[in-house]
């Protein structure tokens, strides 16, 4: 019949005589949808922002760093053209040996060394604003790498363009020395004879420089005294050494945990 309906297999019903109307096409209806963006483009946009941010603030680490560096040193010339510090000066002014005895016990082979020095040290404060206190002092007198005598000094201040004379007793009562530094030390006897046994002297200590009511924290230092030559002892008459060639050189000692430089 004319008046009857005619069904596409697309599901759209035309009448006779019209033009079927096409079925909706899914790909048209939403032509603005948003594409799908994987998940890794995400997250490596995140990492990227991340790595900017670490790297800016390293940069102002950096920057901050090298400013208060360049303050620090400006700082410090600032200071050494105004008061120009100096470091103490030391010097040998006496050395007498009392008692030097080198025995070897024949029963065993044991060499023990018994000794007794009298020592005068001058420490002179070369500085016109900068007073230095000095700790106790501990002193060492050696030879050839060889501890012959130990002693010690009470502290004191030094006051500006002042020189202070330390007086020691430094000992050792039968101290045993191991078969290399006895053999050494008695080959040394022989061999300075003349010129005489050469010596050195090591003082230990911490001071702390002051300028006014500024005052810095204490800081260890290492006086090395050398070029002292000595003869030794003929019986009860001491021997006296000769201190006119010797100099002592001043050295910071810094203690970073359980190292000593």
């Amino acid at each position: 019949m004319a008046g009857d309906r005619v069904y596409k297999q697309n599901g759209a019903a035309a009448t006779n005589g019209s033009v079927p109307v096409p079925a909706p096409n899914p790909a048209t209806v939403y032509p603005l949808k948003p594409q799908y963006r994987p998940q890794q483009m995400v997250s490596g946009a995140r990492h990227d922002r991340r790595r900017f941010s670490c790297c800016r603030c390293l940069c102002c680490g950096c920057f901050w760093a090298v400013l208060i560096l360049c303050v620090l040193l400006l700082l410090g010339a600032a200071y050494y053209a105004l008061f120009r510090p100096q470091r103490p000066e030391f010097s040998v002014s006496f050395l007498k040996i009392s008692q030097f005895n080198l025995t070897t016990a024949a029963s065993d082979g044991t060499t023990r060394l018994t000794a007794k020095l009298s020592l005068a040290i001058s420490a002179h404060n070369p500085n016109k604003k900068i007073s230095y206190t000095y700790d106790r002092i501990s002193l060492t007198a050696i030879s050839g790498g060889i501890a012959l005598a130990n002693g010690s000094s009470p502290g004191f201040p030094s006051n500006t363009k002042n020189t202070t004379a330390i007086h020691s007793t430094l000992a050792s009562i039968s101290q045993v020395l191991d078969s290399d530094s006895a053999s050494e030390l008695k080959t040394d006897l022989k061999k300075m004879k003349k010129k005489g046994l050469p010596i050195k002297i090591l003082m230990d200590t911490r001071v702390m420089a002051s300028q006014g009511k500024l005052k810095s924290k204490k800081i260890g230092i290492r006086v090395t005294c050398d070029g002292i030559h000595s003869q030794t002892p003929k019986g009860k008459t001491a021997a006296i050494a000769a201190t006119s060639g010797s100099s002592c050189k001043v050295d910071l000692r810094i203690k970073i945990w359980k190292w000593t430089f």
